[in-house]
């Protein structure tokens, strides 16, 4: 299988510019690979950097050293290093963070927030509209609230709204922050049923999960974060 990810010595310390500039090593040496079809799960305790990984891998951080190799259009693009302008491309075709948080747009709708990266890919809007209603029904969003905007649902109606907006249009890698956190049981199964689905549709997926029967049920490979936490690596 395609290797879809390339991490090489990534290290990330943050500076404490209200404390004099002291640097916070957070993370250091860290390497992997993540292939087409996997599902790598990223294991260790809280404050071990996990989810500091995830936005590394997303370039909402920048690395203090090291590489980040997205294959994107047919050749490896440096996160680490890119210009902003190729970041928002692989963002756009190939890399996709899903977490538990929707960002309410006031005004739209329930399903033309789902329905809006496949718009983006130029799918037509009545097409999107009804692969978006798909979505929401099969993750327990009453047709009632379809058409409403999602600002005063609850919190897991808002959860699964992003959720449904997240996985409508797999991209060839995706990194998931918690998407199950808070969730009940049938709407975890349907999210672990659309992570096997990305996975069988040859997407990389780099995940936290807190529950450990999540984790059991959606990893093919772990690795333990807290080996790469610059304390452990000095």
């Amino acid at each position: 299988m395609t290797e879809l990810v390339r991490v090489k010595g990534v290290a990330k310390d943050f500076v404490l510019h209200n404390q004099g500039g002291a640097r916070l090593p957070v993370l250091a040496r860290v390497s992997f690979a993540v292939k087409a079809g996997e599902c790598l799960v990223l294991h260790g305790p809280s404050g071990a950097g996990k989810s500091t990984l995830l936005r590394l891998l997303y370039g909402n951080y920048k690395c203090s050293q090291g590489e980040i190799q997205i294959l994107h259009r047919g050749r490896y693009v440096d996160i680490a290093s890119a210009d902003p302008r190729e970041v928002l491309d692989v963002r756009r075709l190939t890399l996709s963070y899903v977490s538990q948080f929707l960002r309410v747009i006031p005004r739209l709708s329930a399903q033309d927030i789902v329905a809006a990266p496949l718009v983006a890919r130029g799918v037509e809007r009545t097409i999107a509209h009804h692969r978006a209603q798909d979505m929401l029904d099969r993750l327990n969003i009453p047709a009632r609230l379809w058409g409403l905007a999602p600002a005063t649902f609850s919190g897991g109606e808002q959860q699964r709204v992003n959720i449904a907006r997240s996985f409508i249009a797999i991209t060839p890698v995706m990194l998931l922050d918690e998407p199950t956190a808070s969730l009940d049981a049938q709407n975890r199964d349907v999210v672990i049923a659309l992570i096997e689905e990305a996975r069988r549709a040859g997407s990389a997926l780099i995940g936290i999960f807190h529950d450990e029967a999540v984790r059991e049920r959606a990893a093919t490979r772990r690795i333990d974060i807290h080996s790469f936490t610059a304390a452990e690596a000095a």
